[in-house]
């Protein structure tokens, strides 16, 4: 495993809040101002669907790759100086309709992950295609792996103990099921041996789902840094690398984790 003692401390703003429904505009407004209040951040994790809210109409609400939300991305990228990311409906080149997060970096370069696994139950399986690859981004030399949502009920898609640094989960998770979202999240920072870090929603969408929030960020032990239960706003912690080392060497778990491939 990598040493990541001497990387610097990660700093991240969390925005947990309210969606306007299928409203891109709104909610790009809604979010401009929040953004505001999280400037000083290395990292800023929107919502699943931040745009939209979590909507199976693509074909009326999907932007092509280079549209307004992810150009607003950019530029509140460029203006805040941090990588900013979230998910939105994107009808890719080969005219597919994507969950898709996008890694908006402050140089204006863009990273993406496309939603591996698909919503069967609100049949997101039959709007949208799925994503094939796994992704690993880097932040001030932190190793990030994004996932959407769903992909958090599969530990295979998150397993990565080498070079993970910080998992990260941005959904739209229901109420109804909140307590498997506490449930699953510090499992899957004490299986890798990494931060974990997951950004809901909170508020009713226009098909009457309540999400309670509970965007949390947690520690290599599962424990919590960070909870922001139901409340609405930008929510700040630093996540130190020599912690993480330290408990990587005292705790070598993954000296005997299972070898195998992803199909």
């Amino acid at each position: 495993m990598r040493d990541i003692s001497g990387l610097p401390d990660l700093e991240l703003a969390l925005i947990q809040t309210t969606l306007a429904w299928q409203d891109p505009a709104a909610n790009r407004a809604h979010f401009a101002c929040l953004l505001e209040q999280a400037r000083g951040a290395d990292l800023i994790v929107l919502p699943e669907m931040f745009s939209t809210g979590f909507s199976m109409d693509c074909v009326a609400l999907a932007e092509p790759e280079d549209g307004p939300t992810s150009q607003w991305l950019c530029e509140q990228a460029q203006t805040l100086q941090a990588v900013v990311t979230g998910s939105l409906i994107i009808q890719a080149a080969d005219g597919s309709y994507r969950n898709r997060l996008i890694w908006a970096r402050p140089d204006g370069s863009v990273a993406q992950y496309d939603k591996r696994h698909l919503f069967r139950m609100a049949g997101e399986h039959k709007h949208y295609s799925a994503g094939t690859e796994q992704v690993l981004l880097e932040v001030n030399g932190w190793q990030v792996r994004p996932l959407i949502c769903y992909d958090l009920r599969f530990p295979v898609w998150s397993r990565d103990p080498q070079t993970t640094d910080l998992l990260l989960y941005t959904a739209n998770w229901p109420a109804t099921r909140r307590n498997h979202w506490s449930r699953l999240l510090p499992a899957r920072a004490i299986e890798n041996l990494c931060y974990v870090v997951a950004v809901n929603r909170i508020g009713e969408d226009g098909k009457g789902h309540a999400y309670s929030g509970d965007s949390q960020v947690l520690d290599f032990q599962g424990d919590s840094l960070l909870a922001a239960q139901a409340e609405n706003g930008v929510f700040r912690v630093r996540l130190q690398a020599a912690e993480l080392s330290a408990y990587r060497q005292r705790f070598a778990a993954y000296l005997d984790a299972d070898d195998f491939t992803l199909s």
